[in-house]
């Protein structure tokens, strides 16, 4: 019996398991079926677009600066230009529309706090004067009050501004050693009487110097120099400038004695011109290998005034291309008074980091070059076709309310613009 009830009880399991298999392989089945037909196409949706300031490619320098605007705020959108900015945001500039959309929001937000120490009598708070060829220093000092950017309130401060001034020492007779104590013992009264500078070791603080003698006297300040924003008439990479930390500031000799030129193409019948103090290696070499030349109007003095009113100045305007080396420093006032004119400004430099290089597109409205290129510089201008001359004029006009000082400032001048190169250094310190 028991022999007997064995087989029975192993084909019940057989038959228990095969049923549990088919069940498993039919349920299996079913959900796999119902599986399948519940998909459907999900709509495609693009994650929201961020925009992004990207380190330009210029062939003077990389931008260092980068940060983001959220492009559904300023509601810019596919196809959606501005039609009304189709003249002003071109290819003159890097980015475009990034640069609009940055702009907006520096004008909406940026704040900048100015330490009240210092007698505006002596160094201090105050310009010196809004003309010559110092008069950026100056106009920045009185810009920067009559702006909406300036705060009072130090919490509130994205950066903060040392006022003091060696373009007034200057003026006073300060020799070079004793700027450079003025300048010392300033900060350090600051840095122990706030507790702003020690909270980024000074990397949200700036100064603004345009004359050399100011940049020579704050060198003699190490710790200055190394941790704080300079604003420079003279950015040079020989010298300890730091792209991606300083700011060059666009030397500009105001008031211009003539009307800016531009739209004038056909009245400009000379291919070259400079005029100018032999006081550099380079300007050496342009005098004595082109002064005379027939094509190229190149004197190694200056235009005295007894051959007329303001000769110099006309100039510029029947002229297709003005020469621009640098004198005993690598700027020269002689680019923006090119630009004023209407002259597509010739750089010969090796170490210069041009004003708003991180916004502007130097290439499409000047002729950049090394200073070895003096010597092949005629053919090089020869060489630039009627049409690429004719755009590259168009595009300086453009760019000619960059160069331009305004009291009080107007937007896109060259106060806003380089209050946008701090604006771009804070975001860099920011992140």
């Amino acid at each position: 019996m028991i022999g007997g009830k064995q087989p029975l009880q192993q084909s019940q399991l057989f038959s228990l398991k095969g049923s549990i298999l088919t069940v498993s392989i039919l349920t299996l089945i079913f959900f796999t079926y119902f599986s399948f037909k519940s998909l459907r196409p999900l709509p495609f949706s693009p994650p929201t677009p961020q925009l992004t300031l990207l380190p330009s490619t210029t062939a003077t320098h990389p931008s260092h600066a980068r940060f983001v605007a959220d492009k559904r705020a300023n509601n810019i959108g596919e196809g959606e230009d501005d039609n009304d900015d189709d003249d002003l945001f071109t290819d003159v500039y890097h980015s475009p529309k990034l640069f609009k959309l940055n702009f907006e929001e520096m004008e909406r937000k940026f704040r900048i706090y100015i330490y009240p120490d210092g007698d505006p009598k002596t160094f201090y708070q105050t310009p010196r004067k809004l003309t010559g060829k110092y008069a950026s220093e100056g106009y920045f000092f009185q810009n920067i009050r009559e702006s909406r950017f300036r705060t009072d309130d130090p919490d509130q401060a994205h950066l903060f501004f040392i006022p003091i001034s060696c373009h007034k020492m200057r003026g006073k007779g300060t020799s070079y050693e004793n700027m450079t104590i003025i300048v010392e013992n300033y900060v350090d009264s600051l840095i122990a009487k706030y507790p702003y500078w020690n909270r980024t070791l000074g990397a949200d603080h700036f100064f603004v110097t345009c004359h050399d003698v100011g940049v020579r006297a704050t060198e003699g300040v190490p710790f200055l120099v190394k941790n704080a924003i300079r604003v420079v008439c003279s950015p040079s990479y020989d010298v300890g400038f730091i792209p991606h930390k300083d700011v060059a500031l666009p030397q500009v000799l105001q008031p211009f004695a003539l009307p800016a030129g531009g739209n004038d193409v056909e009245n400009r019948t000379t291919l070259g011109f400079w005029a100018g103090h032999r006081n550099s290696k380079i300007r050496v070499i342009l005098a004595r290998v082109w002064e005379n030349d027939t094509e190229l109007d190149i004197s190694n003095n200056r235009i005295s005034r007894a051959t007329g009113h303001l000769v110099y100045q006309k100039r510029f305007y029947r002229t297709k291309f003005c020469i621009c080396p640098g004198g005993s420093q690598v700027n020269s006032a002689r680019i923006a008074d090119s630009i004023h004119y209407g002259c597509v400004p010739v750089i010969l430099s090796n170490y210069y980091d041009l004003p708003f290089n991180d916004i502007l597109d130097w290439r499409k409205f000047a002729v950049v070059l090394r200073e070895n290129d003096v010597y092949e510089l005629k053919q090089i201008l020869k060489n630039i076709s009627h049409e690429e001359f004719v755009t590259l004029h168009k595009n300086l006009v453009k760019v000619q309310k960059h160069f331009q000082w305004n009291s009080p400032p107007v937007t896109y001048d060259a106060f806003h613009m380089v209050i946008y190169e701090l604006w771009l250094r804070h975001h860099v310190i920011k992140y």
